[in-house]
């Protein structure tokens, strides 16, 4: 019987609990997900060592959790951070889905491919270093605006194609959003990012559906994504790594539809 979930604090929004049900439930096999609102990273180890195979992670634990890892994936080891463990055996693996399920939703969902792309990503946080190396790995030339430049300048240090600026002036692609919603008006409006035609902003925020920074976008000329796409298409590949199997991406649209 499995026994998986998603740790992290505040826990209650999430739908990550709807979406591995679903997938159990699809691919026949008996198993709990699990809600469970922790910000430690010692309760959140002792969570997935004792009692969980496997655990999907959110803030503020992406980070934190990476040294408790006794392996991690290429992407995990470049970004500094997981959002997926699974344990076997005593031994705890690492990975990021977040990066492969961001560009998954924007190929799937709105026929944008990056490659090219000029690309303005807000934030520099767990979520942000796993797209901006998604970003760069795929040809985007990014350019990324953090509240904290420190953080900022080490999330692209790796990357000859992306580069922190302070005040943006650029006709972009596609506009992505990763600060959390709890910030509310504060998060950033910068008048020099403007939509070349047919771009895309993105708000990794899920609930609300559409927050107001992402209505502000759709009013000045892009098309919008929130970030449901994005989790269900990480969620996608964890759960090919975790039971070795595909679940459709309908099927989990499906579960958080209903």
């Amino acid at each position: 019987m499995w026994r998986v979930g998603v740790v992290g604090s505040p826990i209650s929004h999430s739908l990550s609990p709807v979406l591995q049900r679903a997938a159990l439930s699809y691919l026949g096999l008996e198993g709990t997900a699990d809600a469970i609102d922790l910000d430690s990273a010692d309760e959140a180890f002792s969570a997935v060592a004792s009692s969980h195979e496997a655990l999907s992670v959110t803030m503020p634990l992406k980070e934190k959790l990476l040294a408790r890892c006794d392996e991690l994936d290429d992407v995990a080891r470049r970004i500094g951070a997981v959002n997926s463990l699974r344990c076997t055996e005593g031994v705890i693996r690492g990975r990021s889905t977040d990066g492969y399920g961001f560009l998954d939703a924007l190929t799937e969902e709105m026929s944008l491919s990056v490659e090219g792309t000029k690309v303005v990503v807000l934030g520099s946080g767990g979520s942000a270093k796993a797209i901006i190396d998604a970003l760069c790995g795929a040809g985007a030339d990014v350019f990324v605006v953090a509240r904290n430049h420190e953080t900022g300048t080490r999330a692209v240090e790796r990357y000859d194609n992306a580069r922190v600026v302070l005040e943006p002036k650029v006709a972009c692609d596609l506009v992505v959003n990763t600060i959390p919603h709890r910030d509310g008006e504060d998060r950033p409006e910068f008048a020099g990012i403007t939509p070349s035609d047919g771009a895309v902003a993105v708000d990794i925020v899920y609930a609300p559906a559409q927050t107001p920074w992402l209505a502000r976008r759709r009013d000045q000329g892009f098309r919008i994504q929130n970030g449901l796409p994005m989790l269900i298409h990480q969620a996608r590949h964890q759960f090919s790594w975790w039971f070795d199997a595909d679940v459709p991406a309908q099927i989990l649209f499906a579960a958080v539809s209903t």
